[in-house]
């Protein structure tokens, strides 16, 4: 986006009520003519700026910029830069792109569209134009490959913790899916980059489903799910949940460097939804059902199955005795 449009974006979004043509003709260096040239080109764009007569120029679209995010950022590692696509094969994949480029660790990619979201298990993510969320972070820890699965878990905390603040009645299933009322609401997807014994690059991968899409939910998607807005009973903004999102793996990925993983399968374990209730755990090889009973350092969840512990490393569960 061209810079002074994203920095109109970014002024309008931190304001709650208008702002006059001329404030933002002097923050910018610019012209009132330039101003309303510069609204006009983003209505055309299908961004809605509402004009008021007497006060200004107010926006009401939910869209995102990369202004708009570093304007709330500060100095956080996580977010020190920001890129925003209108439309990408898959957010991951450009963080992947970027970083074998040579990005500096904390490179967040959102997109509005992407035409190959990808979930776990080699599923497709939807990505409603407006209404969903698509942010990928890149980071550069330093730690053994055999440890990553822990950043999955990490970011399961910190976006729980995150959307919590929106939403208090959501949960975790594991591995990290963002459950309210049975419902998804939102996941997590890992990548890393590597060789033996060194992480080159790490890139996770988080999809909101910030409202219900207008159209409603695409009939290819076959399990439950739910929005955020839904779930906190308000619509909420894809730039206030990326901010809090950003924010929370900030805090998150900080303290794990410092404290190690202790802290975070405490916390995860605390947010499970099944934790120490029956559930039924598919993989390819079929279901065994059994009792959530801990979470290991590798991220697998262990069943008590029969009475003797079982490792559950990836696939899907099903909580079977939660009303």
């Amino acid at each position: 986006m061209n810079p002074n449009r994203d920095a109109i974006l970014a002024r309008l979004a931190g304001s709650s009520s208008p702002v006059s043509g001329d404030a933002l003709a002097n923050e910018l260096g610019l012209s009132r003519a330039g101003i309303w040239k510069h609204i006009q080109t983003m209505r055309k764009q299908g961004i809605e700026i509402e004009s008021h007569a007497g006060r200004g120029y107010q926006l009401k679209s939910d869209v995102l910029s990369p202004a708009m995010l570093r304007r709330q950022l500060d100095d956080t590692l996580i977010g020190s830069e920001c890129m925003v696509f209108d439309e990408i094969d898959s957010t991951n994949r450009e963080a992947m792109r970027q970083a074998e480029a040579g990005a500096d660790e904390g490179l967040v990619i959102i997109a509005n569209r992407q035409t190959s979201g990808r979930g776990r298990l080699g599923r497709s993510w939807h990505t409603a134009e407006h209404d969903s969320l698509a942010l990928s972070m890149l980071l550069r820890p330093d730690i053994a490959p055999e440890k990553v699965p822990q950043l999955s878990l990490l970011a399961a905390v910190a976006l729980h913790k995150a959307l919590s603040k929106f939403a208090p009645g959501i949960s975790l299933k594991w591995p990290n899916d963002i459950m309210h009322n049975g419902a998804k609401i939102a996941g997590i997807l890992t990548e890393m980059r590597g060789e033996p014994g060194q992480v080159h690059a790490v890139v996770i991968g988080i999809g909101v489903n910030i409202r219900r899409p207008a159209k409603g939910w695409p009939e290819e998607i076959t399990q439950r799910v739910s929005d955020l807005s839904t779930a906190s009973g308000r619509d909420l903004s894809r730039l206030d949940t990326a901010l809090a999102i950003i924010r929370a793996m900030e805090t998150g990925y900080r303290e794990y460097l410092t404290d190690g993983f202790a802290p975070i399968r405490r916390a995860w374990w605390q947010a499970h939804a099944a934790s120490g209730h029956r559930v039924r755990a598919h993989d390819s090889k079929g279901y065994v059902e059994g009792i959530a009973e801990a979470l290991d350092d590798d991220g697998a969840l262990l069943l008590r199955v029969d009475g003797q512990l079982q490792r559950f490393i990836a696939g899907d569960i099903e909580l079977m005795d939660m009303n």
